[in-house]
């Protein structure tokens, strides 16, 4: 299987275990801009469960004045009105409690449909903002959260999480203003009735009380266990679905199904689990608020027919009143119900908002000034001052890393796998923040300027050429929103792009596919470099910008990024040496340091190991020394190790 320990901890569960009163913090952060619909939801909900209330009240009128014995005027629900309201004659009486009962219909129909736009329109827009704001503060944090966690973990977060709290402020909110209602108004009409019988039909609440409170203590932490399992489950699915292509091409579609069944079972596991304890509450519950509803039927029932109180009691009981205890007690016995639906509910929410709010709070490494500098690149000269960096304490990935670029100089990176050069371009972009020493653009410090104008005036082109999904145009445009086609197609020539753009079903316009599928690797690249000379950016970084790329190709852009890069300081990283053999400056890297710097030529003469490195691309193997293989290979066995730790 997959060697995966499901029993792991939840991935953002030091981040949840920081904060406090999640749902506190949504409905007055996030809740507050919208307290009109919300309002409007619970006023609209406690009147229409009001007017819900009165057909039982009135049933009781005409049972025991119109069809009974009993003076119209005296009956309970009546005496809060001016007698001069009410009609004289039993069929004027008849009306009335008829016009009443179908107003109350009416008037709760339009309630009900104000409750339910003002919870939806809360919820719809609570959610709305929360997604919004999490997404925001997502992508705003370093590179060294993103690369602890999954994605689908983090889709987890925004999709599944986010739609927990929409279904507690619409479902949950609009169930638990309609228990308190009911409660509330049928408690208090059952006493105001007869407090008496009253007693008897409320004689469960403490035990419904009691019994609800160990389902929340017991329901809680395996919601949060769900909530980490549907995180895996997306996880693995998200990773399988992005690299479809190697697991067609290595025939291990059983294997990767094997590896979904076992997140899938986890899942279903964790899930089981609270449902089991779910279905067992809810029907526990419901028997025990049926209780009332016997005792009541069992005790009033023989209060009416036996004409006297039984027990205890005193007093009488009118026929009319005992069928509205019974259809109250039995209005009753739902929401008592329903009750462990909202605390299911919260409960659920709570711990969607744990996740939420842990990520919202999430602090990264790299410190951002609001009232940062703006970077002004005059000449785009660089320096890398005794710099070092590692991801964790434990390791140093770059280390005392010095070098000076001037302003349009050409400086290339090589080095063996693992040798730390994209890492130090990485430093330039302040996609991590540098442990130890500085990097300056024109003797400004990185980390004192803001990273808008930082990352505005650099062009990064990576190995990985990512494309989003759109149109061609859309793809080369992204970063520069404002430029015209005639730009664009200036830009893609520039990139040795536009000839086959142009062979596209739909030139420009054609749409590339999730990840720029429907290209090549070579055409995604060239794509990727015309947004970078689309951007014309001070400081352009080349990271195997033509890795992807046959060497007719190559041959091609290259001769374009030499007219890009002849008046702009650029970075440029590549194992085809050929390519940059032409650099101002090659620096050589290994274990994160620099151990050789020259031209091609000099370094050539050196007899270092970029001429081993040379001499490799040159096919002249058997003139390496031994030495350069041994190291090679434990090289390569490092990197073979770090893979399976990461994995």
């Amino acid at each position: 299987m997959s060697g995966i320990d499901w029993e792991e901890d939840d991935p953002f569960e030091e981040q949840r275990e920081q904060v406090e009163s999640p749902m506190r913090r949504l409905i007055f952060d996030f809740g507050r801009p919208y307290w009109f619909s919300v309002l409007v939801g619970l006023v609209s909900s406690v009147l229409a469960r009001a007017l819900d209330l009165l057909p039982a009240l009135l049933l009781a009128v005409a049972i025991d004045s119109i069809f009974g014995d009993r003076a119209f005027q005296e009956q309970v629900p009546l005496v809060v009105l001016p007698e001069s309201w009410l009609p004289t004659t039993q069929v004027e009486q008849f009306w009335f409690v008829v016009a009443v009962i179908a107003g109350s219909f009416v008037f709760g129909a339009v309630f009900h449909w104000l409750r339910n736009w003002g919870f939806n329109a809360f919820s719809q827009s609570v959610q709305h903002d929360v997604r919004t704001a999490t997404y925001d503060k997502m992508q705003r944090l370093d590179m060294e959260f993103f690369a602890n966690k999954q994605t689908g973990e983090m889709m987890s977060v925004l999709s599944n999480d986010v739609n927990q709290l929409e279904r507690f402020l619409n479902e949950g909110m609009n169930s638990a203003t309609r228990l308190i209602v009911m409660v509330v108004g049928i408690t208090g009409l059952l006493f105001w009735l007869n407090p008496q019988l009253a007693l008897v039909s409320l004689a469960p609440v403490p035990l419904i009380a009691i019994f609800t409170y160990v389902f929340v203590k017991k329901i809680q932490p395996k919601y949060a266990a769900v909530r980490s399992s549907v995180g895996k489950v997306n996880s693995r699915l998200e990773n399988n679905l992005g690299g479809i292509n190697v697991i067609k091409s290595s025939n291990t579609e059983s294997y990767e199904s094997d590896r979904v069944d076992d997140v899938s079972r986890n899942y279903y596991d964790k899930n089981w689990d609270a449902i089991w304890l779910r279905i067992k509450f809810f029907p526990g519950l419901q028997l025990i608020s049926g209780i009332g509803f016997v005792l009541t039927f069992l005790v009033g029932g023989y209060w009416v027919f036996s004409g006297s109180a039984p027990g205890p009691f005193s007093g009488t009981l009118e026929t009319g009143v005992f069928v509205a205890f019974i259809m109250y007690t039995q209005q009753l016995v739902w929401p008592m119900a329903q009750f462990g639906q909202v605390i299911n509910m919260y409960q659920r929410a709570e711990a969607s908002s744990e996740r939420i709010f842990g990520l919202m709070d999430e602090e990264g490494r790299i410190e951002r000034d609001r009232d940062a500098d703006e970077l002004e690149v005059t000449e785009g000269r660089v320096e890398y001052d005794e710099v070092a960096f590692g991801y964790d304490d434990s390791e140093r990935i770059v280390d005392d890393v010095s070098f000076e670029v001037e302003g349009g100089d050409t400086v290339a990176l090589v080095g063996p796998t693992g040798a730390g050069k994209s890492t130090v371009l990485k430093l330039l972009l302040r996609l991590y923040d540098v442990d130890g020493g500085a990097i300056r653009v024109d003797e400004q410090d990185v980390r004192n300027v803001s990273l808008a104008s930082l990352r505005r005036s650099m062009g990064y082109v990576g190995q990985d050429s990512f494309l989003f999904y759109g149109s061609v145009e859309e793809n080369i445009s992204y970063g520069s929103f404002d430029a015209d086609r005639e730009e664009i197609v200036r830009a893609a020539k520039a990139a040795e792009a536009h000839e086959f753009i142009q062979n596209l079903p739909d030139g420009y316009d054609t749409m590339v596919g999730e990840r720029g599928v429907k290209l090549s690797g070579g055409q995604r690249q060239r794509v990727a470099i015309a947004r970078a000379v689309l951007k014309d950016p001070e400081i352009l970084i080349l990271d195997e910008a033509t890795s992807d790329v046959d060497t007719e190709t190559e041959m091609l852009i290259q001769r374009s990024l030499d007219e890009l890069t002849e008046d702009r300081t650029t970075f440029a990283i590549a194992h085809r040496l050929s390519t940059i053999k032409d650099a101002d400056q090659i620096l050589v890297l290994e274990d994160g340091g620099i151990v050789e710097r020259g031209t091609h030529g000099e370094l050539l003469e050196n007899d270092g190991l970029y001429a081993h490195l040379w001499g490799v691309q040159a096919g002249e193997i058997d003139e390496l020394p031994q030495e350069f293989i041994e190291r090679a290979q434990r090289r390569q066995a490092r990197t073979e190790i770090d893979a399976d730790a990461d994995d």
